[in-house]
């Protein structure tokens, strides 16, 4: 019988290989196959849910899983005649026989490395760029990616098959681009994975809130990154920086019973000090390269703060209200103005704060998000309003889409926290 804990191991596994499968095919047999690929993915995948839900997980499941989806797509060119001599099989599966594992790492981190430029092709508009990413490369649900992009789930869908159309026609073969066409595409592509890495940081959707392998998938890749010589930009080193504060308090952000603990109530104790470190690091080798700070250095700067507080309200709140306008200065984003919102009241005092707030109730996607409904909840409680403070958590518990959350604001909202 297929066990909850082989279960979640099969699901994480699924998200985590799911990109490397697309990409090694997709470097083996061109972009031109990519609906075959991405059956011959999901064909492997049901393969090893019904496998792997009654046996142990293969030591090597990224082999076992590729070698499954060559196979199938093997299968699939034979049926409808597609073989043709430049696929460079010929329906051998030892073709794709399982390599030395540093052969198979690199070959991965390779191809890998060369579908997400493919995705990012100037020829392709930003908006289809970020939805082929998170699709192939992180294997994003629709759901998940009208979450990201502020977008309605049936216009994802439709977006996504018109991106691969164009993929199709603008990329035949997967090549890493020379340095000018590196750099062009790098911004897009470090969107793409901190878009990764907030989905797993806070889960749109679903039983669970954290998703800590998508934030170490999303950390590799952006490794990944800085060891090419034309991508190791001080951007890169500021977002793998950002990401390793935010991670840091992965431990803290859940408590015994894997319900929600906000950053006031959270024991510092168990924040990860080497991460926290490794994000110094790259923060600093970010500074030391000396170009204008990006976006990523000031929100790095910000979770650096939290890191290393030594409780919430002794939190340089001063510097964090001035980083939060620096970013809105540098790029305008609504995620940034909401969550500026905490550091005003505890510096300016929740009146000012509130009236802030009040300005944006009138746009659309503010009040369709559970984060604004939080916010105003937070500062209805500084303002020690708890009638208006209710209500506003029950909008949130109304909105949001992950079960974790959506108890936090319950308990909130029957003043246990």
């Amino acid at each position: 019988m297929q066990t909850t804990g082989n279960k979640e191991i099969i699901e994480n596994i699924f998200r985590h290989e799911y990109g490397k499968m697309i990409a090694v095919l997709v470097n083996k047999y061109g972009p031109s196959h990519l609906d075959k690929i991405e059956d011959a993915v999901q064909n492997a995948l049901l393969k090893a849910m019904q496998v792997w839900g009654y046996q142990d997980t293969p030591q090597k499941p990224t082999a076992w899983l590729i070698r499954v989806a060559n196979n199938s797509l093997i299968d699939m060119f034979r049926k409808e005649k597609y073989m043709q001599e430049d696929t460079g099989d010929t329906g051998n599966s030892e073709n794709m026989a399982e390599p030395e594992e540093m052969v198979m790492e690199n070959r991965i981190n390779d191809d890998q490395l060369k579908m997400i430029f493919a995705c990012c092709h100037p020829s392709i508009s930003e908006e289809y760029q970020l939805i082929l990413s998170l699709k192939l490369i992180g294997g994003f649900s629709n759901k998940e990616i009208a979450k990201a992009l502020l977008k309605k789930e049936d216009t994802v869908a439709k977006s996504f098959t018109r991106a691969k159309k164009m993929l199709k026609s603008k990329v035949k073969t997967l090549d890493t681009p020379i340095e000018i066409g590196l750099t062009s595409r790098l911004n897009v592509v470090l969107k793409v994975i901190y878009l990764l890495f907030s989905e797993g940081y806070a889960a749109s959707t679903g039983e669970v809130m954290l998703k800590k392998d998508i934030c170490l998938e999303a950390i590799r890749l952006a490794l990944l990154l800085s060891r090419n010589k034309y991508c190791n930009k001080a951007e890169v080193q500021a977002l793998i920086a950002l990401m390793c504060f935010h991670t840091s308090r992965f431990e803290a952000r859940l408590d015994k019973e894997m319900e929600a603990v906000d950053l006031e109530h959270q024991d510092r104790s168990k924040y990860d000090k080497d991460l926290i470190r490794f994000g110094i690091d790259h923060l600093e080798t970010a500074t030391e390269m000396g170009q204008t700070p990006s976006p990523y250095h000031l929100q790095a700067a910000v979770s650096y703060e939290h890191c290393i507080a030594p409780d919430f309200e002794k939190t340089n709140w001063e510097n964090i209200l001035h980083l939060y306008n620096l970013q809105l200065q540098y790029q305008y984003s609504p995620v940034i103005e909401l969550n500026r919102i905490v550091p005003l009241a505890k510096v300016k005092g929740p009146e000012t704060a509130l009236k802030e707030l009040q300005k944006y109730q009138k746009t659309d996607h503010f009040r369709e998000t559970a984060l604004f409904y939080a916010i105003k909840a937070d500062i209805f409680r500084m303002l020690e309003d708890k009638n208006k403070m209710k209500t506003a958590l029950e909008k949130a518990v109304a909105l949001t889409k992950n079960t974790v959350e959506k108890k936090y604001f319950l308990k909130k909202r029957k003043g246990i926290l």
